[in-house]
């Protein structure tokens, strides 16, 4: 299944019914009144989060969505039938952005303008998860609801209101306890294919893992979730191979996995490279706990790979440095361990400080 975190799609909910003119006929009586029923409601634009999905791919080839309109009112005081919802199922993760326009008078020598933020209208991080973003329009008023005592045979009716439309950006940000991070070739798809059911491809070059991947690891009666991202390269935060994109799957992560290529030219360098871009992304990247392991133990010793690791320490002040090889499974147990710690002070504190539900009322338009 292709890999796609980010869509933008049209949504439009549906128009109401009109209302009807109509008055009654019945044997014997000459003027009957008026019996225009109500155009029914139009359909809701609601978006749930589901599980079993982990891509936006589907909004690739389906773009436009749009809810039914409510159906006419009708004589005998018959109500229209409202139009059937539309509910589009995002995986968990999920957030809804406002589509940018354009500012008029910023364009540049070449026209091309400045655009406004994108603003926050929706977050889906539960399974369940469900919201009604646009609400269809209401149905038309019949003829039956305009009589007065001075207009017993009125004819105007409602023609029912407009649903909502706007166009919008889905972003899809990876759920997960712990990132992968680390510069192309540290050898991150070979240790989450050691620890995980995952089937990442590996690669004696850079650049092997293409898009982001998660897994599942079991370890010591425990699981837990790591995203594995694309290599990180100097730029990263400002796009480079379009790095931006892919550290914001790790903003929601509880901790860091900082994988070191033990053989690469400069560790230390790579180290410090990863960091930077971290800080430069912002968004508490540069926060979050991180855990430093450097890795390819396998090719050089224990010897060589102790020496790195105080070099980390001495020129990076990196505390801790877990030795380990992907490609065996040596230190990886202890490693693995840490994460756990890591991931369950994490869940104490969030429980200590209480979650604060979003009280702030929907309103999209």
């Amino acid at each position: 299944m292709h890999f796609l975190d980010q869509a933008k799609i049209f949504i439009k909910s549906g128009w109401g019914g009109p209302g009807a003119v109509s008055f009654r006929r019945e044997k014997y009586v000459e003027y009957g009144g008026p019996d225009g029923g109500n155009g029914g409601k139009g359909g809701d634009i609601i978006f749930e989060a589901v599980a079993g999905l982990n891509t936006l791919i589907d909004f690739r080839y389906t773009q436009h969505f749009k809810a039914q309109r409510g159906l006419p009112g009708a004589g005998k005081n018959r109500f229209g039938a409202g139009g059937e919802d539309l509910v589009i199922k995002v995986p968990v993760g999920t957030q809804i952005l406002s589509d940018p326009q354009p500012i008029p008078g910023t364009e540049d020598e070449n026209g091309i303008p400045d655009y406004e933020d994108q603003e926050l209208l929706a977050d889906f991080t539960e399974v369940g998860q469900r919201l009604v973003f646009l609400r269809g329009g209401d149905g038309g008023r019949g003829n039956m609801s305009y009589k007065t005592s001075t207009n017993r045979a009125p004819r105007q009716h409602g023609t029912g209101w407009p649903g909502q439309e706007m166009w919008v950006w889905l972003r899809l940000k990876l759920l997960a306890d712990v990132g992968l991070v680390g510069m192309p070739n540290a050898g991150k798809s070979t240790l989450i294919n050691q620890v995980t059911n995952t089937k990442a491809k590996v690669g004696a070059y850079a650049f092997t893992t293409t898009k982001p991947q998660l897994g599942v690891v079991q370890h010591r009666d425990r699981e837990f979730v790591v995203a594995d991202i694309p290599g990180l390269i100097e730029g990263a935060a400002e796009g480079a191979g379009i790095g931006d994109r892919f550290l914001g799957h790790i903003e929601r992560c509880r901790v860091l996995l900082h994988l070191i290529d033990a053989t690469s030219d400069d560790p230390v360098d790579a180290f410090r490279i990863v960091t930077d871009e971290l800080a430069a992304y912002g968004e508490g990247l540069d926060e979050k706990p991180q855990l430093v392991a450097l890795n390819k133990g396998d090719l050089l010793g224990p010897e060589l790979m102790e020496d790195i690791a105080a070099q980390l320490r001495d020129e990076a002040g990196v505390e801790d440095v877990f030795l380990i090889s992907g490609a065996t499974g040596e230190g990886v147990p202890a490693l693995l361990d840490a994460v756990l710690e890591v991931i369950d002070q994490d869940r104490e504190d969030v429980a200590d400080e209480g979650e604060v539900e979003d009280e702030r009322p929907w309103s999209p338009l």
